[in-house]
């Protein structure tokens, strides 16, 4: 998992100065999702610029697609990269108490079976806590790694926004991303990849590929999924529908909602998954992405179980629906390797 990040990358100064009046000697910009410089210097930027221009010129998209300007929605990893602080705060010193607190509980309770006390329960339930922190202070420490400068970055990227002929919002997600491998290929030691899959809800061997791939997917630490519609702006029964669901796995949610997030003896991993069935049904819902036109599942490194969340539900949910429903034809989808997309 990464920080969203919009970047506009020109193929020369002259031309940040010509279409977007930069006269500092700029060639573009790395923006967070709230607008503001990503990097932190000037030079940082057009470190990370050079690469993603020398990408572009590799993939020769600058001739193929007319312009001398790209915006690329991406994710730029590490999380860490952009919310070390908000780590240290908000995560690692919860580890770090929970680790504390809990080790000096089990080794008092030691102390207390050494003396013949019956603390047999107790004392495996307090090892299993241990366990649940181990596990959420994993989960969050994937997502961070040293960077002491651009070259330690890594960049995703999902969509091809804008170029000098337009908004490419009429393209479906598998031209964004095709085109967005190409500039994988062009620098694999600093552009990252999203996987994908094309899954047709209606087909019940389509349905179970899908599924399968995202248990894999999660198993191996991925962060989870997006479910988007297989075109960029799907039209659905009641309008524009959702042109995203985050669909996230328990061992990111452990770090959302804390360690013990996945205890069975917790009911905290079903509630999401409950409300989300009893709240939305995929004839109700405009927003359950299966049910629209061409659908895709933008996928990230995280881990997790299907049924975690309401956006998994939805997704479960709408499988059901039958090959005779008029609607059948419009339900394809595509799973695609979501880096985090995004937070």
């Amino acid at each position: 998992m990464g920080s969203r990040a919009i970047v506009v990358v020109c193929r020369d100064a002259d031309t940040a100065r010509d279409r977007f009046g930069a006269d500092g000697g700029e060639t573009g910009a790395i923006y967070t999702r709230t607008g503001r410089p990503f990097l932190n210097t000037p030079g940082d930027t057009e470190a990370a610029l050079s690469r993603v221009r020398g990408a572009v010129e590799s993939a020769g998209l600058w001739d193929e697609l007319g312009t001398g300007w790209l915006v690329l929605d991406c994710e730029l990893l590490p999380w860490s990269a952009k919310a070390m602080e908000l780590i240290r705060r908000q995560y690692a010193s919860v580890g770090a108490a929970a680790r504390a607190g809990l080790s000096s509980t089990v080794t008092a309770l030691d102390v207390a079976a050494a003396r013949g006390l019956d603390v047999t329960q107790l004392l495996e339930r307090q090892r299993q806590r241990i366990e649940h922190v181990d596990h959420y202070v994993e989960a969050y420490r994937r997502y961070v790694w040293p960077v002491n400068g651009p070259s330690d970055l890594r960049l995703a990227p999902f969509h091809i926004l804008a170029a000098e002929t337009g908004v490419c919002i009429d393209r479906d997600h598998t031209w964004h991303l095709e085109h967005c491998d190409r500039l994988v290929a062009a620098d694999p030691d600093w552009f990252q990849p999203t996987g994908r899959r094309a899954v047709d809800v209606t087909d019940a061997e389509d349905q179970a590929a899908g599924t399968a791939w995202w248990d894999e997917l999660t198993a191996t630490g991925g962060e989870g999924m997006v479910v988007k519609p297989m075109s960029f702006i799907a039209q659905g029964r009641k309008g524009l529908v959702q042109p995203g669901i985050k669909c996230r796995g328990r061992e990111y949610l452990r770090i959302i909602y804390g360690p013990e997030y996945a205890d069975p003896g917790r009911s905290i991993a079903c509630e999401p998954a409950t409300s989300g069935v009893s709240a939305r049904s995929p004839s109700a819902s405009s927003d359950s992405a299966s049910r629209h036109s061409n659908g895709s599942f933008d996928t990230s490194p995280s881990t997790g179980c299907t049924s975690a969340c309401s956006a998994c539900s939805r997704w479960r949910a709408s499988r059901s629906i039958p090959a005779s429903d008029p609607t059948a034809a419009e339900h394809q989808a595509v799973l695609a390797g979501w880096r985090g997309c995004c937070d």
